[in-house]
Protein backbone atom coordinates (compact mmCIF):
# COMPACT_ATOMS: atom_id res chain seq x y z
CA UNK A 1 0.00 0.00 0.00
CA UNK A 2 1.24 3.64 -0.82
CA UNK A 3 1.46 6.15 1.71
CA UNK A 4 0.36 9.36 0.17
CA UNK A 5 2.41 12.44 0.34
CA UNK A 6 1.19 15.54 2.48
CA UNK A 7 -0.56 18.62 1.40
CA UNK A 8 2.94 20.30 1.03
CA UNK A 9 3.68 18.08 -2.26
CA UNK A 10 1.46 17.77 -5.54
CA UNK A 11 2.19 14.92 -7.53
CA UNK A 12 2.37 15.31 -11.83
CA UNK A 13 4.14 12.65 -12.42
CA UNK A 14 4.80 9.06 -9.93
CA UNK A 15 8.26 9.57 -10.80
CA UNK A 16 7.92 12.45 -8.06
CA UNK A 17 6.85 10.01 -5.51
CA UNK A 18 10.62 8.55 -4.65
CA UNK A 19 11.83 12.74 -4.02
CA UNK A 20 9.50 13.46 -0.98
CA UNK A 21 8.80 11.81 2.17
CA UNK A 22 4.95 11.14 3.23
CA UNK A 23 5.45 12.17 6.71
CA UNK A 24 7.28 15.80 5.58
CA UNK A 25 5.87 19.02 5.76
CA UNK A 26 7.25 22.80 4.86
CA UNK A 27 8.11 24.61 7.27
CA UNK A 28 8.33 28.37 7.73
CA UNK A 29 11.59 29.57 9.48
CA UNK A 30 11.26 33.22 8.99
CA UNK A 31 9.48 36.07 7.73
CA UNK A 32 9.09 39.95 7.38
CA UNK A 33 10.65 40.22 4.23
CA UNK A 34 9.68 42.42 1.43
CA UNK A 35 11.17 40.10 -1.44
CA UNK A 36 13.28 37.54 0.03
CA UNK A 37 15.93 36.39 -2.90
CA UNK A 38 19.06 34.49 -2.97
CA UNK A 39 19.77 31.87 -0.63
CA UNK A 40 23.31 30.69 0.07
CA UNK A 41 23.96 27.38 2.68
CA UNK A 42 27.26 28.33 4.46
CA UNK A 43 28.02 24.39 5.84
CA UNK A 44 30.94 24.84 7.49
CA UNK A 45 28.90 27.23 9.79
CA UNK A 46 25.61 25.76 9.21
CA UNK A 47 23.45 29.27 8.61
CA UNK A 48 21.84 30.09 6.00
CA UNK A 49 22.27 33.58 4.16
CA UNK A 50 19.78 35.77 2.17
CA UNK A 51 18.78 38.74 0.61
CA UNK A 52 15.78 41.05 1.34
CA UNK A 53 16.11 43.19 -1.43
CA UNK A 54 13.69 46.38 -0.50
CA UNK A 55 15.10 46.84 2.57
CA UNK A 56 18.47 46.79 1.37
CA UNK A 57 19.57 43.59 3.90
CA UNK A 58 20.68 40.49 4.12
CA UNK A 59 19.73 38.27 6.82
CA UNK A 60 20.99 35.05 8.58
CA UNK A 61 19.66 31.96 9.99
CA UNK A 62 21.31 29.82 12.14
CA UNK A 63 20.39 25.54 12.03
CA UNK A 64 21.70 25.45 15.62
CA UNK A 65 19.22 27.40 17.37
CA UNK A 66 16.75 28.46 14.79
CA UNK A 67 17.56 32.48 15.70
CA UNK A 68 17.20 35.15 12.49
CA UNK A 69 20.00 37.73 12.40
CA UNK A 70 20.76 41.20 10.70
CA UNK A 71 24.00 39.45 8.59
CA UNK A 72 24.39 42.86 6.65
CA UNK A 73 22.27 46.25 5.98
CA UNK A 74 23.04 48.22 4.37
CA UNK A 75 23.05 46.12 1.76
CA UNK A 76 24.07 47.54 -1.90
CA UNK A 77 20.36 46.22 -2.67
CA UNK A 78 22.08 42.55 -2.98
CA UNK A 79 20.05 39.57 -4.89
CA UNK A 80 21.67 36.33 -5.29
CA UNK A 81 24.53 34.91 -3.53
CA UNK A 82 26.64 31.49 -4.06
CA UNK A 83 29.58 30.40 -2.33
CA UNK A 84 32.81 29.85 -4.19
CA UNK A 85 35.35 27.10 -4.06
CA UNK A 86 37.23 28.43 -1.17
CA UNK A 87 34.43 29.49 1.04
CA UNK A 88 33.79 33.02 0.54
CA UNK A 89 30.09 34.66 -0.57
CA UNK A 90 29.59 35.83 -3.88
CA UNK A 91 27.14 38.18 -4.83
CA UNK A 92 25.49 40.18 -6.86
CA UNK A 93 24.79 43.70 -6.41
CA UNK A 94 21.85 45.49 -7.91
CA UNK A 95 22.75 48.88 -6.11
CA UNK A 96 26.86 48.34 -7.04
CA UNK A 97 25.76 46.91 -10.20
CA UNK A 98 28.66 44.65 -9.97
CA UNK A 99 29.24 40.59 -8.59
CA UNK A 100 31.22 41.16 -5.56
CA UNK A 101 33.02 38.94 -3.41
CA UNK A 102 32.68 38.82 0.72
CA UNK A 103 36.62 37.77 1.96
CA UNK A 104 37.25 35.73 5.05
CA UNK A 105 38.10 39.03 7.10
CA UNK A 106 34.93 40.44 5.92
CA UNK A 107 36.18 43.23 3.28
CA UNK A 108 34.65 43.41 0.11
CA UNK A 109 35.84 42.74 -3.60
CA UNK A 110 34.92 43.86 -6.99
CA UNK A 111 35.24 41.16 -8.93
CA UNK A 112 33.18 42.67 -11.75
CA UNK A 113 31.62 45.89 -12.67
CA UNK A 114 31.92 46.57 -16.49
CA UNK A 115 32.10 45.01 -19.94
CA UNK A 116 33.40 47.24 -22.77
CA UNK A 117 33.95 50.02 -20.38
CA UNK A 118 30.12 50.00 -19.79
CA UNK A 119 28.41 48.83 -16.21
CA UNK A 120 26.39 46.10 -16.05
CA UNK A 121 22.48 46.85 -15.46
CA UNK A 122 22.29 44.69 -12.34
CA UNK A 123 23.64 41.09 -11.71
CA UNK A 124 21.13 38.98 -10.56
CA UNK A 125 22.59 35.40 -9.87
CA UNK A 126 25.33 33.54 -9.82
CA UNK A 127 26.83 30.43 -9.72
CA UNK A 128 30.37 29.49 -9.92
CA UNK A 129 31.43 26.47 -11.98
CA UNK A 130 34.04 23.77 -10.96
CA UNK A 131 37.04 25.16 -12.41
CA UNK A 132 36.43 28.36 -10.35
CA UNK A 133 34.97 30.55 -13.11
CA UNK A 134 31.86 32.78 -12.08
CA UNK A 135 28.36 32.88 -14.21
CA UNK A 136 26.07 35.53 -13.85
CA UNK A 137 22.76 36.68 -15.21
CA UNK A 138 22.57 40.66 -15.75
CA UNK A 139 18.74 41.80 -16.52
CA UNK A 140 17.56 45.66 -15.76
CA UNK A 141 14.87 44.86 -12.56
CA UNK A 142 17.79 46.47 -10.11
CA UNK A 143 17.89 50.03 -12.36
CA UNK A 144 14.17 49.99 -13.59
CA UNK A 145 13.34 51.87 -10.59
CA UNK A 146 14.44 52.67 -6.66
CA UNK A 147 12.79 50.29 -4.99
CA UNK A 148 15.21 47.15 -5.57
CA UNK A 149 18.47 49.57 -6.53
CA UNK A 150 18.89 52.85 -8.06
CA UNK A 151 16.79 53.65 -11.26
CA UNK A 152 19.02 54.25 -14.23
CA UNK A 153 19.44 54.03 -18.22
CA UNK A 154 21.01 50.67 -19.22
CA UNK A 155 24.41 51.41 -20.63
CA UNK A 156 25.00 48.35 -22.26
CA UNK A 157 21.47 48.34 -23.72
CA UNK A 158 21.22 44.55 -23.45
CA UNK A 159 20.45 41.39 -21.06
CA UNK A 160 22.62 38.98 -21.04
CA UNK A 161 24.79 36.03 -19.07
CA UNK A 162 28.44 36.82 -18.78
CA UNK A 163 31.33 34.72 -17.38
CA UNK A 164 34.43 35.53 -15.12
CA UNK A 165 37.47 33.74 -15.34
CA UNK A 166 38.70 31.56 -12.57
CA UNK A 167 41.86 34.40 -12.17
CA UNK A 168 39.40 36.76 -12.19
CA UNK A 169 41.08 38.51 -14.99
CA UNK A 170 38.78 39.03 -17.84
CA UNK A 171 35.14 38.96 -18.13
CA UNK A 172 33.27 37.83 -21.38
CA UNK A 173 29.71 37.67 -22.40
CA UNK A 174 28.27 33.78 -22.70
CA UNK A 175 25.07 34.27 -24.28
CA UNK A 176 22.25 36.65 -25.26
CA UNK A 177 18.70 36.58 -26.82
CA UNK A 178 17.24 37.33 -23.70
CA UNK A 179 14.37 39.81 -22.59
CA UNK A 180 15.35 39.18 -19.18
CA UNK A 181 17.42 36.75 -17.85
CA UNK A 182 17.33 35.73 -14.42
CA UNK A 183 17.95 32.43 -12.66
CA UNK A 184 21.11 30.05 -13.90
CA UNK A 185 22.38 26.77 -12.81
CA UNK A 186 24.78 23.04 -13.92
CA UNK A 187 23.56 20.50 -14.50
CA UNK A 188 25.52 17.91 -12.27
CA UNK A 189 28.72 17.23 -15.08
CA UNK A 190 28.48 20.97 -16.19
CA UNK A 191 27.47 19.35 -19.79
CA UNK A 192 24.30 22.23 -19.75
CA UNK A 193 23.67 25.58 -18.53
CA UNK A 194 20.21 26.16 -17.93
CA UNK A 195 18.98 29.67 -17.59
CA UNK A 196 15.50 31.23 -16.90
CA UNK A 197 14.68 33.94 -18.83
CA UNK A 198 11.54 36.24 -16.88
CA UNK A 199 10.54 38.63 -19.51
CA UNK A 200 6.98 38.34 -19.11
CA UNK A 201 7.84 41.16 -16.32
CA UNK A 202 8.30 43.67 -19.00
CA UNK A 203 6.30 42.19 -21.96
CA UNK A 204 2.86 41.07 -22.44
CA UNK A 205 3.75 38.54 -24.47
CA UNK A 206 7.36 37.98 -23.01
CA UNK A 207 8.93 34.36 -21.82
CA UNK A 208 7.96 32.74 -18.76
CA UNK A 209 10.29 29.81 -19.38
CA UNK A 210 14.04 28.26 -18.82
CA UNK A 211 16.35 27.56 -21.62
CA UNK A 212 18.98 25.04 -21.56
CA UNK A 213 22.27 25.37 -22.92
CA UNK A 214 25.07 22.97 -24.37
CA UNK A 215 28.21 24.08 -23.25
CA UNK A 216 31.50 23.11 -25.02
CA UNK A 217 34.53 21.73 -24.84
CA UNK A 218 36.10 24.44 -23.88
CA UNK A 219 33.89 24.96 -21.00
CA UNK A 220 33.22 28.53 -21.72
CA UNK A 221 31.22 28.29 -25.47
CA UNK A 222 27.62 27.96 -25.09
CA UNK A 223 25.27 26.25 -28.08
CA UNK A 224 21.68 25.20 -28.76
CA UNK A 225 19.53 27.53 -26.03
CA UNK A 226 16.30 25.35 -26.55
CA UNK A 227 13.40 25.72 -24.05
CA UNK A 228 13.29 23.50 -21.87
CA UNK A 229 10.65 23.98 -19.53
CA UNK A 230 7.59 26.68 -19.58
CA UNK A 231 6.28 28.24 -16.49
CA UNK A 232 1.98 27.61 -16.10
CA UNK A 233 2.07 29.40 -12.98
CA UNK A 234 3.73 32.75 -12.54
CA UNK A 235 7.62 32.77 -13.61
CA UNK A 236 10.43 30.94 -13.27
CA UNK A 237 12.83 32.81 -11.14
CA UNK A 238 15.98 31.04 -9.49
CA UNK A 239 16.90 27.32 -9.15
CA UNK A 240 18.83 24.53 -8.87
CA UNK A 241 19.68 21.48 -9.71
CA UNK A 242 20.22 17.82 -7.70
CA UNK A 243 22.53 15.47 -7.82
CA UNK A 244 20.00 13.40 -10.31
CA UNK A 245 19.62 15.72 -12.46
CA UNK A 246 16.41 17.34 -11.61
CA UNK A 247 15.54 20.81 -11.59
CA UNK A 248 13.76 22.78 -8.74
CA UNK A 249 12.55 25.42 -9.62
CA UNK A 250 10.99 28.83 -7.90
CA UNK A 251 7.39 29.49 -9.48
CA UNK A 252 3.72 31.51 -8.48
CA UNK A 253 2.69 28.39 -6.53
CA UNK A 254 5.57 27.42 -4.96
CA UNK A 255 8.46 25.21 -6.28
CA UNK A 256 8.48 23.22 -9.44
CA UNK A 257 10.40 19.99 -9.98
CA UNK A 258 11.30 18.93 -13.41
CA UNK A 259 13.24 15.81 -14.43
CA UNK A 260 16.18 16.32 -17.34
CA UNK A 261 13.69 15.30 -19.61
CA UNK A 262 11.81 18.66 -19.31
CA UNK A 263 8.72 16.28 -17.84
CA UNK A 264 7.15 18.51 -14.88
CA UNK A 265 7.09 15.82 -11.86
CA UNK A 266 5.36 17.15 -8.90
CA UNK A 267 5.25 21.09 -7.08
CA UNK A 268 5.71 21.87 -3.74
CA UNK A 269 3.04 23.90 -2.62
CA UNK A 270 3.78 27.41 -0.71
CA UNK A 271 0.81 30.41 0.01
CA UNK A 272 2.91 32.93 -1.97
CA UNK A 273 5.24 33.06 -4.99
CA UNK A 274 8.84 31.76 -4.90
CA UNK A 275 11.98 33.36 -5.84
CA UNK A 276 14.77 31.08 -5.27
CA UNK A 277 16.11 27.89 -4.03
CA UNK A 278 19.21 26.13 -2.33
CA UNK A 279 20.11 22.62 -0.78
CA UNK A 280 21.65 22.58 2.39
CA UNK A 281 21.90 20.73 5.66
CA UNK A 282 24.44 18.38 6.15
CA UNK A 283 23.11 16.33 3.81
CA UNK A 284 22.51 18.68 1.46
CA UNK A 285 18.87 17.30 1.16
CA UNK A 286 17.00 20.39 3.15
CA UNK A 287 15.58 22.30 0.29
CA UNK A 288 15.48 26.50 1.17
CA UNK A 289 13.00 28.58 -0.45
CA UNK A 290 12.48 32.05 -0.50
CA UNK A 291 9.11 32.79 -1.26
CA UNK A 292 8.16 36.56 -1.46
CA UNK A 293 8.29 37.56 2.32
CA UNK A 294 9.16 34.31 3.84
CA UNK A 295 11.84 31.57 4.22
CA UNK A 296 10.79 28.27 4.21
CA UNK A 297 12.65 24.76 4.39
CA UNK A 298 11.83 20.94 3.61
CA UNK A 299 13.65 17.96 3.43
CA UNK A 300 13.24 15.90 0.29
CA UNK A 301 14.53 12.24 -1.11
CA UNK A 302 17.09 14.54 -2.98
CA UNK A 303 20.77 15.81 -2.36
CA UNK A 304 21.92 19.08 -4.18
CA UNK A 305 24.69 18.74 -6.86
CA UNK A 306 28.37 19.58 -6.47
CA UNK A 307 29.79 20.95 -3.41
CA UNK A 308 28.15 21.06 -0.05
CA UNK A 309 26.63 24.83 -1.25
CA UNK A 310 23.52 25.96 -3.90
CA UNK A 311 21.96 29.22 -4.09
CA UNK A 312 21.20 32.20 -6.06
Amino acid sequence: MTIELGPSFEVIDPRFRRLAFPNVHVEKLADGCRWAEGPAWFAAGRYLVWSDIPNDRMLRWDETDGSVSVFRQPAMNTNGHTVDLQGRLVSCEHRGRCVSRTEHDGSRTVLASHIDGKRFNSPNDVVVKSDGSIWFSDPSYGIDSDYEGDAAESEIGDRCVYRIAPDGRSVVRVADGFVQPNGLAFSPDESLLYVADTGATHRVDGPRHIRRFRVGADGVSLSDGEVFAESACGLFDGFRVDAQGHLWTSAGDGVHCYAADGALLGKIRLPEAAANVCFGGAKLNRLFICATTSLYAVYLNARGAGRPESAG
